[in-house]
């Protein structure tokens, strides 16, 4: 905005920063979501998980705060060029994280029912899984406010790990379907968290791709890794 005072452009930069304050709010708690739905799973608490699941109104309550602020700032400061698209990246970016919380919400229900469920399955795979999606998740949310194109590719590059683990874990999970039908309740439930794992992943990667964007005005390749072979299988476990 080169043709404007000096005193808007500084005060339209603040108004920017709230904006990334704001994602990192919401960003933490749905990096706090996935956390606590996991350790719910891993450590059999279904008290966790129930806060989790309260905790997914506040979420989506930050979404509503954030695109009320970015829409704002469209109307007032008509943003261009790079300004726009960190605006706009943050109506998408939000959009991906409050997702994110409601997967979060499903391991939590699903962790109370497996709880209940007579399961000998080892949990390992699901842990190291979510110990990878926390660790891109929390990645993606720091790219957004260090503005990082480097560390947004790496991000989107780290997908790959979290599908060949989710591949794995579906692989193994089936033999036991097939193996003994009374396998197959609980099986079933674990086949979602880990799907619901899986997706956050993959909205992990979008904001690498839309963070990468809004910095440095290129797109992503097309192809992005991504190494899920089951779709032939499970169509949608999203619900």
């Amino acid at each position: 905005m080169p043709n404007e005072p000096k005193h808007i452009v500084t005060s339209f930069e603040a108004d920017l920063k709230k904006l990334r304050d704001m994602i990192a709010t919401m960003g933490g708690l749905v990096e706090r979501a996935v956390a606590d739905a996991t350790s719910a799973l891993l450590e059999h608490n279904p008290e966790l998980a129930g806060r989790v699941i309260e905790q997914d109104a506040r979420i989506d309550s930050e979404q509503h705060a954030v695109e009320q602020f970015a829409v704002r700032l469209l109307a007032l400061r008509q943003p261009v060029a790079d300004d726009l698209r960190q605006v706009i990246q943050a109506l998408k970016i939000v959009t991906d994280l409050e997702r994110m919380g409601d997967y979060a919400a499903n391991i939590a229900k699903r962790s109370i029912v497996i709880n209940q469920v007579a399961s000998s399955f080892s949990l390992s795979g699901l842990g190291q899984m979510a110990m990878l999606v926390q660790q891109n998740l929390k990645s993606s949310i720091d790219t957004v406010g260090e503005a990082s194109p480097e560390k947004a590719i790496a991000v989107w590059r780290a997908d790959q790990a979290v599908d060949d683990l989710y591949n794995t874990i579906f692989r193994e999970l089936i033999t036991y379907m097939m193996e003994d039908p009374r396998n197959i309740t609980p099986c079933t439930h674990l086949l979602f968290i880990a799907k619901n794992l899986e997706r956050i992943g993959d909205h992990t990667t979008n904001i690498a791709e839309l963070t990468y964007y809004a910095i440095t005005g290129d797109n992503l390749p097309d192809f992005r890794p991504k190494g899920d072979h089951t779709s032939a299988y499970v169509h949608s476990v999203d619900a």
